[in-house]
């Protein structure tokens, strides 16, 4: 069976907002958006906001973690995937389940109690740092870059 067509994994603690749905995915032609959040794949009011949000024409869908790894080998080709899952142990959760992501954009990760800001819109903990080492372990790359438009910045500040 051919691989799930994932065209960019991003994390972003809001999920689908307007940068998602008008930029990134007009540069990224996806034409399904996948929500990979156990919280808001319970949650109906959650994600008819979010589908206010995406864009005409892109298909949303909003499943758990474990739903996300047991179905995506069965995409079709057709399927032009933009996962969006809100922090780095999530993703690490998808790649360690099996779901073939090869690149994460690491969007907004917003400032809370116990985090530190390591760059224009991430801020991270032990964990968080902790997940991406493990990722880059695992291959996959990591870029932070909060809009399309905006110059990648250095992935070091990670670690720093």
């Amino acid at each position: 069976m051919a691989e799930p067509n994932i065209l960019l994994t991003r994390i972003d603690n809001r999920l689908i907002h307007g940068q998602v749905a008008t930029q990134w995915n007009s540069t990224l032609g996806s034409n399904l958006i996948l929500v990979a959040n156990d919280e808001v794949s319970g949650n109906t009011m959650r994600q008819n906001l979010m589908k206010m949000a995406a864009p005409a024409g892109v298909a949303t869908r909003f499943f758990s973690l474990q739903h996300t790894i047991d179905i995506i080998a069965k995409a079709s080709p057709k399927q032009k995937i933009f996962i969006v899952a809100e922090t780095p142990q999530d993703v690490l959760t998808l790649v360690k389940g099996g779901v073939p992501i090869r690149k994460v954009n690491i969007g907004n990760m917003h400032m809370s109690e116990g985090k530190r800001q390591v760059a224009t819109s991430v801020a991270v903990d032990d964990a968080d740092v902790a997940a991406f080492k493990e990722l880059q372990e695992l291959g996959v790359e990591l870029e932070i870059r909060r809009v399309p438009s905006t110059p990648v910045e250095d992935i070091n500040k990670l670690f720093s």
